[in-house]
């Protein structure tokens, strides 16, 4: 029975219809702050937090803290795939994430010491997908035996990296695509290397970085044969 009860405070949750708009709106992939979720679901900034304190005692969301920001998720691929099912049964299509960034800066930008936007999101996930980065614990990326020797076939010094008394590697929320790009000491020497072989260029007066695409390109393809 407590497996019941259990899936009847779920069901519960999902029900009111301002966090089931929240839920489906998290299905994108997309972590979106309580101010922007209240929006979606149509409620007070007030009764946002309340909803969202509920799915989280439900374990449907988890809250991400990057810097000053609070941002949701959906809690992992099992709820997504659970709500993607209801979503089958109820008929409805979802409506497509629109970040309102500037074109400019969501291609491409400096986040302090390293690249962000939709450019360094897709390297993040190339190098995910060639087996090169893999999860560590403690919110924490590792380089795989195949992503040390492929840097450092690039010219990364990979040991030196790994001495500094800073993070390694770790997954940084994008501000505009709302997924990670890679931060800490590894995120930085890409963004050297980026910079030393010509794929990116920086502006002169913002956070910009140009990237054209056949520098994209190169960057990508540098990091495994399938890009």
């Amino acid at each position: 029975m407590d497996a019941d009860n259990h899936l009847a405070r779920i069901a519960g949750a999902i029900a009111e219809p301002a966090r089931a708009r929240m839920l489906c709106c998290l299905l994108d992939g997309h972590a979106r702050t309580s101010t922007e979720l209240s929006i979606v679901a149509e409620v007070s900034p007030s009764t946002a937090s309340a909803h969202l304190a509920r799915l989280r005692d439900e374990r449907l969301v988890r809250l991400l803290a990057q810097g000053k920001h609070r941002y949701y998720q959906l809690a992992d691929a099992e709820v997504a795939a659970a709500l993607e099912a209801l979503l089958v049964v109820a008929g409805v299509p979802r409506a497509p994430f629109k970040p309102n960034t500037p074109d400019r800066l969501r291609h491409a930008r400096t986040c302090y010491d390293h690249m962000a936007g939709a450019v360094a999101v897709r390297l993040h996930d190339q190098l995910a997908a060639q087996g090169w980065l893999a999860p560590a614990a403690g919110k924490e990326y590792t380089l795989t035996p195949l992503g040390e020797r492929g840097c450092e076939g690039l010219g990364m010094d990979v040991p030196s990296l790994r001495k500094l008394r800073r993070r390694f590697a770790c997954p940084c929320l994008d501000w505009s695509e709302r997924t990670p790009h890679i931060g800490g000491a590894l995120g930085a020497a890409l963004l050297r290397l980026a910079l030393e072989r010509g794929w990116v260029e920086r502006d002169l007066d913002s956070r910009a970085l140009s990237v054209p695409p056949n520098g994209q390109r190169k960057m990508l393809r540098a990091f495994g044969p399938d890009a």
